[in-house]
């Protein structure tokens, strides 16, 4: 078998439809010869597993709600049931409560919903990497999806800054767990017309800001760059790059106004 991920054993989370990163990402990844677990949880479960069968080879679908330890605790014995070990990891997981989103006053969101955010679209890269560390060989990787934290964007209010917590997370994941051989990195896409994009109130206000700075262009449909780019840190090719924040967004983050 040739190809970028050949041998390699992934588990992709966030798969919901054909049009997500996640499935880019699962797709591009059993071309390139990888084996693919997916996640999914609650309702979404059902789903996960009918657009499994959509791949090019339809991948086994555990569940994974990263809220629950006793589904952490027991995750790497249920991919040990499709797949003897890993060799990467997608986090495609990311949520924020409507209240904390969409231009409302910033001071005046609740604690409860912000740490709703903040576990599922931040902690979890690191309860992730925690449950899959026994499934790891001497090397592997772990990639996570990002929107660029750097700014304060119109709309995106405290997915923002969990956001911002991920990008830091990353780094002292990538501190600790490079010891051990496990790389972490993230790819930081411009807008894309995503389930996880539409829940955002405002979200079209992004789609302009692309049109006017992008120096390569930018196709809010197109979620293959993003995809190829995470299937390309989940190999070998990157084999001294951990830490790391990969633009995927048309150059946008590079330009000034």
């Amino acid at each position: 078998m040739s190809g970028l991920l050949a041998g390699k054993r992934i588990l992709v989370t966030g798969v919901l439809t054909d049009a997500s990163i996640a499935f880019g990402v699962a797709r591009i990844a059993q071309e390139q010869g990888a084996t693919v677990v997916l996640s999914g949880f609650g309702r979404g479960l059902s789903l996960t597993r009918r657009i499994a069968r959509r791949l090019p080879t339809e991948a086994a679908v555990i569940e994974l709600d990263v809220t629950d330890e006793t589904h952490l605790g027991t995750l790497s014995d249920r991919v040990l049931e499709h797949t003897d070990g890993l060799d990467g990891v997608l986090h495609a997981i990311g949520f924020a409560p409507e209240s904390v989103l969409g231009g409302k006053p910033f001071v005046d969101a609740p604690w409860p919903e912000v740490a709703t955010a903040m576990q599922i679209s931040t902690w979890s890269l690191a309860s992730l990497c925690r449950a899959t560390l026994p499934l790891f060989g001497e090397r592997a990787s772990v990639v996570g999806l990002d929107f660029d934290a750097s700014v304060a964007w119109p709309s995106y209010d405290w997915m923002g800054v969990a956001k911002a917590g991920l990008e830091s997370a990353t780094r002292y994941l990538a501190r600790d767990l490079g010891p051990r051989g496990v790389r972490v990195n993230l790819v930081a896409a411009g807008p894309l017309r995503t389930m996880a994009a539409k829940s955002i109130p405002g979200f079209e206000r992004f789609e302009g800001v692309w049109d006017e700075r992008a120096p390569l262009g930018w196709n809010i449909q197109d979620t293959e760059p993003t995809a190829r780019a995470c299937v390309a840190l989940l190999s070998d090719w990157f084999p001294a790059t951990t830490g790391e924040i990969i633009h995927v967004d048309g150059g946008v983050h590079a330009i000034g106004t």
